[in-house]
């Protein structure tokens, strides 16, 4: 079988604006976590979300591009670039013909809908912006990805709610395994701290209410979770044949073992309470690697802090793992930047290779309490100097949809 080497990395998130700030932040497990100030909360239920702040998209592109493309969008392009410098393969242009972008977002332009559905109620149709439909809908990043850097392979994007660009490496790494492209630019990007995102993730009691306390606020395991707190951001990641980064002597960070990917058949929003789906897909991706379960050095969970999903999942590496779960190191990075949707799998995978690469595990600094279920699990919650080799990542979405990975640091 083809290996799949992971060659370069780039990230934007409410933590780090590069990869090299981003390795250094988790492993101090800064807190990306505040109020927000995109717009007035003053009506709110919730008003803390991990921003990107300071952002100024005018350093990866030019003005023009910038007003015509919605945040999530210029996410994906100041992370797109970082990993392709990264990987060395903006060097040459051959690849190019042969290479696949596969940029996820499970919401795409919603804050460019609002505002141009804004204008049209004050002001009536003729004022709609001709480019509403390009800059909004999901798959643009990856288009938008595609044209800046000439990519002219399969280009398309995966949408599965939070478990999007999870889905994106997963098949980044078939298309590159099948021969079908020898190289695959993956990963995933959001953009949804607005008003409607906001109140409606509120008023289905999914976010974290905790405002007066905003860093304490995504407490993944905690007894005292109350919900998820949104995130926002892109994470890419650019993917290669072992052949193809061998041959033009790249820099090699690890490889992609196995995927699994299932559905929980079980509810619109929540989770099979026992994690079965969860657990089907983390067999599959131990399967798929051919490897056994005692082999598996650390779990980056999805870990949203939802009273729910936390139990569900560690249900499910029970499950996956039998005793050698407790052996395990669990954690979730959502604590930290908050949950970036169709782009969180994407950041976090990002920040586990990176974590494993420099010989650490960043801790979990709101675990104060853990959960009853918790309490033989090994879950740090300061930061652990460890070198580590194989890990899997999860990642779940609303409407159950489940994808696990596994990858091999070198």
């Amino acid at each position: 079988m083809v290996k799949v080497a992971v060659t370069g990395l780039g990230t934007i998130n409410s933590i780090a604006k590069s990869k090299e700030e981003f390795k250094e932040n988790l492993k101090n497990m800064k807190i990306g976590i505040d109020h927000i100030s995109q717009f007035d909360t003053a009506e709110h239920k919730v008003k803390i979300a991990g921003e990107v702040k300071d952002f100024d998209p005018t350093q990866y592109m030019d003005k023009k591009l910038a007003r015509r493309y919605d945040r999530f969008l210029q996410f994906a392009i100041a992370a797109s670039k970082e990993a392709l410098e990264d990987s060395g393969l903006n060097l040459t242009e051959e690849w190019k013909e042969n290479a696949a972008v596969i940029v996820a977002s499970g919401i795409g332009g919603f804050k460019t809908l609002y505002k141009e559905f804004l204008k049209m109620e004050k002001k009536g149709p003729k004022v709609v912006s001709p480019f509403l439909i390009p800059m909004m809908i999901s798959d643009m990043a990856s288009g938008v990805v595609s044209i800046e850097f000439g990519i002219k392979g399969p280009n398309f994007n995966t949408v599965s709610a939070c478990a999007s660009s999870l889905h994106a490496i997963a098949i980044g790494t078939m298309l590159i395994r099948h021969g079908y492209v020898d190289v695959a630019i993956v990963g995933g990007t959001e953009a949804t701290i607005d008003p409607m995102p906001i109140a409606a993730f509120a008023n289905m009691k999914a976010l974290s209410t905790r405002n007066d306390d905003p860093k304490g606020a995504s407490r993944p395991f905690d007894k005292d979770r109350d919900g998820f707190v949104m995130g926002e951001g892109a994470g890419i990641i650019v993917l290669e044949s072992e052949e193809h980064a061998k041959k033009r002597d790249a820099n090699i960070y690890g490889y992609v073992e196995g995927f699994g990917m299932s559905g929980d058949a079980y509810h619109i929003s929540a989770p099979d309470e026992q994690g079965l789906g969860a657990a089907k897909a983390i067999k599959l991706a131990l399967k798929d690697a051919n490897i056994e379960p005692e082999r598996i050095d650390l779990a980056n969970c999805h870990a949203t802090s939802t009273p729910a999903g936390d139990i569900a999942e560690t249900r499910a590496l029970r499950n996956a793992l039998g005793e050698h779960a407790k052996k395990v190191y669990i954690q979730g990075s959502k604590t930290l930047f908050g949950h970036a949707l169709g782009g969180a799998a994407a950041i976090e995978f990002i920040g586990l290779i990176l974590q494993m690469k420099e010989g650490f595990i960043h801790g979990m600094p709101n675990l104060q309490n853990p959960n009853d279920e918790l309490l033989d699990l090994n879950i740090p919650k300061e930061t652990v100097e460890v070198k580590t080799q194989y890990a899997i990542k999860n990642s779940f979405g609303f409407g159950g949809h489940n994808v696990s990975v596994v990858y091999k640091s070198l």
